[in-house]
Protein backbone atom coordinates (compact mmCIF):
# COMPACT_ATOMS: atom_id res chain seq x y z
CA UNK A 1 0.00 0.00 0.00
CA UNK A 2 1.51 3.35 -1.02
CA UNK A 3 1.81 6.30 1.37
CA UNK A 4 -1.21 8.18 -0.02
CA UNK A 5 -3.42 5.14 0.44
CA UNK A 6 -2.11 4.59 3.97
CA UNK A 7 -2.83 8.21 4.91
CA UNK A 8 -6.30 8.03 3.36
CA UNK A 9 -7.05 4.78 5.21
CA UNK A 10 -5.82 6.26 8.47
CA UNK A 11 -7.95 9.39 8.03
CA UNK A 12 -11.06 7.40 7.16
CA UNK A 13 -10.53 5.10 10.15
CA UNK A 14 -9.92 7.95 12.59
CA UNK A 15 -13.15 9.55 11.37
CA UNK A 16 -15.18 6.38 11.99
CA UNK A 17 -13.45 6.01 15.36
CA UNK A 18 -15.09 9.28 16.37
CA UNK A 19 -18.42 7.49 16.11
CA UNK A 20 -17.45 3.96 17.21
CA UNK A 21 -13.94 3.68 18.62
CA UNK A 22 -13.92 0.03 19.57
CA UNK A 23 -15.74 -1.11 16.44
CA UNK A 24 -13.16 0.69 14.30
CA UNK A 25 -10.28 -0.77 16.33
CA UNK A 26 -11.86 -4.21 15.99
CA UNK A 27 -12.09 -3.82 12.21
CA UNK A 28 -8.44 -2.73 12.02
CA UNK A 29 -7.47 -5.62 14.28
CA UNK A 30 -9.23 -8.11 12.01
CA UNK A 31 -7.58 -6.49 8.98
CA UNK A 32 -4.15 -6.77 10.62
CA UNK A 33 -4.86 -10.35 11.72
CA UNK A 34 -5.63 -11.39 8.13
CA UNK A 35 -2.75 -9.28 6.74
CA UNK A 36 -5.00 -6.89 4.81
CA UNK A 37 -3.07 -4.10 6.51
CA UNK A 38 0.48 -4.19 7.80
CA UNK A 39 0.95 -2.28 11.07
CA UNK A 40 4.21 -0.55 11.81
CA UNK A 41 6.56 -2.63 13.99
CA UNK A 42 5.34 -1.18 17.30
CA UNK A 43 1.72 -2.01 16.46
CA UNK A 44 1.91 -5.62 15.26
CA UNK A 45 0.05 -6.65 18.44
CA UNK A 46 -3.04 -5.19 16.79
CA UNK A 47 -3.43 -8.35 14.72
CA UNK A 48 -2.92 -10.84 17.58
CA UNK A 49 -5.67 -13.37 18.33
CA UNK A 50 -6.22 -12.03 21.83
CA UNK A 51 -6.47 -8.46 20.59
CA UNK A 52 -9.08 -9.41 18.01
CA UNK A 53 -11.18 -11.19 20.65
CA UNK A 54 -10.94 -8.44 23.28
CA UNK A 55 -11.70 -5.67 20.78
CA UNK A 56 -14.61 -7.69 19.38
CA UNK A 57 -16.14 -7.95 22.86
CA UNK A 58 -15.63 -4.25 23.53
CA UNK A 59 -17.08 -3.34 20.12
CA UNK A 60 -20.22 -5.34 20.86
CA UNK A 61 -20.56 -3.75 24.30
CA UNK A 62 -20.05 -0.29 22.80
CA UNK A 63 -22.80 -0.84 20.21
CA UNK A 64 -25.29 -2.18 22.76
CA UNK A 65 -24.54 0.36 25.52
CA UNK A 66 -24.95 3.25 23.12
CA UNK A 67 -28.62 2.32 22.64
CA UNK A 68 -29.47 2.64 26.35
CA UNK A 69 -30.55 6.12 27.49
CA UNK A 70 -28.32 7.59 30.22
CA UNK A 71 -25.74 4.83 29.63
CA UNK A 72 -25.06 6.41 26.25
CA UNK A 73 -24.10 9.70 27.91
CA UNK A 74 -21.73 7.95 30.30
CA UNK A 75 -20.21 6.11 27.34
CA UNK A 76 -19.77 9.39 25.47
CA UNK A 77 -18.08 10.97 28.48
CA UNK A 78 -15.59 8.09 28.72
CA UNK A 79 -15.08 8.23 24.97
CA UNK A 80 -13.60 11.73 25.11
CA UNK A 81 -10.45 10.06 26.41
CA UNK A 82 -10.70 6.63 24.80
CA UNK A 83 -11.49 7.50 21.19
CA UNK A 84 -8.49 9.77 20.57
CA UNK A 85 -6.27 6.99 21.95
CA UNK A 86 -8.02 4.56 19.60
CA UNK A 87 -7.33 6.94 16.72
CA UNK A 88 -3.64 7.15 17.57
CA UNK A 89 -3.48 3.35 17.60
CA UNK A 90 -5.30 3.23 14.25
CA UNK A 91 -2.78 5.58 12.67
CA UNK A 92 0.09 3.52 14.09
CA UNK A 93 -1.58 0.40 12.75
CA UNK A 94 -2.05 1.71 9.22
CA UNK A 95 0.76 4.16 8.46
CA UNK A 96 4.27 2.83 7.99
CA UNK A 97 7.03 5.39 8.19
CA UNK A 98 10.63 5.19 9.29
CA UNK A 99 10.39 8.65 10.85
CA UNK A 100 9.04 8.40 14.44
CA UNK A 101 8.38 12.16 14.61
CA UNK A 102 6.21 11.92 11.49
CA UNK A 103 4.29 8.96 12.92
CA UNK A 104 3.70 10.73 16.24
CA UNK A 105 2.51 13.83 14.42
CA UNK A 106 0.12 11.78 12.31
CA UNK A 107 -1.10 9.97 15.43
CA UNK A 108 -1.82 13.32 17.09
CA UNK A 109 -3.64 14.57 13.98
CA UNK A 110 -5.71 11.38 13.90
CA UNK A 111 -6.56 11.77 17.58
CA UNK A 112 -7.64 15.37 16.96
CA UNK A 113 -9.80 14.31 14.00
CA UNK A 114 -11.50 11.68 16.13
CA UNK A 115 -12.05 14.20 18.91
CA UNK A 116 -13.73 16.61 16.48
CA UNK A 117 -16.05 13.87 15.20
CA UNK A 118 -16.81 12.59 18.70
CA UNK A 119 -17.43 16.10 20.05
CA UNK A 120 -19.89 16.80 17.22
CA UNK A 121 -21.62 13.50 17.85
CA UNK A 122 -21.78 14.06 21.61
CA UNK A 123 -23.14 17.59 21.13
CA UNK A 124 -25.83 16.26 18.82
CA UNK A 125 -26.67 13.55 21.36
CA UNK A 126 -26.88 16.09 24.20
CA UNK A 127 -29.15 18.32 22.14
CA UNK A 128 -31.31 15.32 21.30
CA UNK A 129 -31.61 14.48 24.98
CA UNK A 130 -32.56 18.05 25.79
CA UNK A 131 -35.20 18.26 23.09
CA UNK A 132 -36.59 14.69 23.00
CA UNK A 133 -35.76 13.54 26.55
CA UNK A 134 -33.50 10.91 25.01
CA UNK A 135 -36.19 9.23 22.92
CA UNK A 136 -34.32 9.95 19.67
CA UNK A 137 -30.93 8.84 21.01
CA UNK A 138 -31.26 5.15 20.03
CA UNK A 139 -32.18 6.24 16.50
CA UNK A 140 -29.13 8.51 16.37
CA UNK A 141 -27.06 5.58 17.63
CA UNK A 142 -28.28 3.32 14.82
CA UNK A 143 -27.44 6.04 12.27
CA UNK A 144 -23.94 6.24 13.79
CA UNK A 145 -23.65 2.42 13.53
CA UNK A 146 -24.62 2.51 9.85
CA UNK A 147 -22.21 5.38 9.11
CA UNK A 148 -19.40 3.57 10.93
CA UNK A 149 -19.94 0.19 9.27
CA UNK A 150 -20.36 1.78 5.84
CA UNK A 151 -17.28 3.91 6.45
CA UNK A 152 -15.24 0.89 7.51
CA UNK A 153 -16.21 -1.17 4.48
CA UNK A 154 -15.44 1.72 2.18
CA UNK A 155 -12.18 2.56 4.01
CA UNK A 156 -10.76 -0.88 3.37
CA UNK A 157 -12.19 -1.22 -0.16
CA UNK A 158 -11.53 2.31 -1.47
CA UNK A 159 -9.43 4.26 1.05
CA UNK A 160 -9.07 7.47 -0.97
CA UNK A 161 -12.81 7.72 -1.68
CA UNK A 162 -13.49 6.91 1.98
CA UNK A 163 -11.15 9.71 3.09
CA UNK A 164 -12.91 12.21 0.82
CA UNK A 165 -16.31 11.17 2.16
CA UNK A 166 -14.95 11.23 5.71
CA UNK A 167 -13.84 14.82 5.21
CA UNK A 168 -17.32 15.71 3.95
CA UNK A 169 -18.82 13.96 7.00
CA UNK A 170 -16.54 15.85 9.38
CA UNK A 171 -17.55 19.16 7.83
CA UNK A 172 -21.24 18.20 7.92
CA UNK A 173 -21.00 17.12 11.58
CA UNK A 174 -19.36 20.38 12.57
CA UNK A 175 -22.02 22.41 10.76
CA UNK A 176 -24.87 20.29 12.19
CA UNK A 177 -23.51 20.40 15.73
CA UNK A 178 -23.10 24.18 15.57
CA UNK A 179 -26.67 24.59 14.29
CA UNK A 180 -28.08 22.34 17.02
CA UNK A 181 -26.04 24.21 19.63
CA UNK A 182 -27.39 27.56 18.41
CA UNK A 183 -30.98 26.27 18.57
CA UNK A 184 -30.58 24.86 22.06
CA UNK A 185 -28.89 28.03 23.24
CA UNK A 186 -31.67 30.18 21.74
CA UNK A 187 -34.33 27.96 23.29
CA UNK A 188 -32.74 28.10 26.74
CA UNK A 189 -32.26 31.87 26.47
CA UNK A 190 -35.93 32.38 25.70
CA UNK A 191 -37.06 30.08 28.52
Amino acid sequence: MDATTQYALAYALTTTAGLRGFLTLFAASVAAHYHWIHPSPGFTWLGADGTVIVLGIFALLEIVADKVPAVDHALHALSFGARPIAAAILVGGTVNTSNPAELYGLMAAGALNTLVVHSSSAATRAASSATTLGVANPVISVVEDVLTIGGLVLAFAKPILAAILALILVIALIVAASQVYKRVRAASASA
